[in-house]
This record gives structure tokens, sequence and C-alpha cells, in this order.
């Protein structure tokens, strides 16, 4: 059964930060207040690390509307690839406000599951290649 597999303790990476005011902390702090703001150029990324492994199944994005992440590659990495990451899907989301939900190839992850996952942004709606990134939610299966 799928169940939300992202939470303010879960250990987060970006590829930068604008400041500490729009820094990694936001993206899971269940606010729609705060943000995470990378500085310009691309590409851009954020990285999940979990403590089990996971199958991934659903991700729910809410980007501020001109620095959107307009094409995102989704990658991963087991036990078994080491630092390699193997690529999962390419998202294409909208230059919009809202949330947006993205099915992920669950069936191209192993039975064993996944340790961490990469979503690598390469190109934005702003001219810049700056990314606004309110909220990230991961939904998916723990491996038992």
């Amino acid at each position: 059964m799928s169940k939300l597999l992202t939470n303010p303790d879960t250990p987060i990476k970006v590829s930068s930060s604008l400041d500490k005011s729009v820094g990694k902390k936001h993206l899971l702090d269940n606010s729609p207040e705060t943000c995470w703001t990378s500085q310009q150029g691309l590409p851009q990324y954020v990285q999940l690390s979990f403590t089990e492994s996971i199958i991934p199944e659903t991700l729910q994005l809410t980007f501020q509307g001109g620095f959107v992440g307009t094409r995102c590659a989704v990658k991963f990495q087991t036990s078994a690839t080491g630092d390699d990451w193997q690529m999962l899907t390419c998202l294409y989301p909208e230059d919009i406000n809202g949330r947006q939900e993205f099915s992920l190839n669950a069936n191209a992850v192993a039975g064993d599951g996944i340790g961490k996952l990469r979503l690598s942004f390469e190109e934005s709606s702003d001219f810049f290649g700056r990314i606004t990134l309110y909220d990230l939610k991961l939904h998916g299966i723990i491996v038992q």
C-alpha cells in the first residue's frame, strides 16, 4: 500500500540555494509559506536519501510559476549500482503555481528498491535557470 515517504527528517541535498531563507529544509516542512530557490544556472537538483529501501510511485511538486523546472530527469541509486545513477523517468512540469502530480515508473526499480532519488532539473521557465519549489512529496512503498 502506497504511503508518504518524505517528512521533515528525510535527508535532502540540493545543488544550490539562493540563500538560507529559501534553503532545502523548506522543501519538506509542509508549509505553503516557505520554499527552496536555487541559484541561477542549469542543471539544478534535489536529492532524497532513505534509510530503508523504497519503491517510488508518485511525486507531487508545487512550483512558483515562472521558476518551474520544465524538464526533470528522475534518477535513482540502489546499493547494487553504487554511485551510478540510473534513469527512472523524465517529467515535464507545467509553468503553473498549483500542485502537480506525476506517476513514476515503479516497474523500472528492481524488487529490492532504491536508496536515493534525484530530481535533476535540466530546463527552467526562468531565463536565468532558477527553480523555486514550495513542496515536494514522494509516495510509494517501503520494501520489507
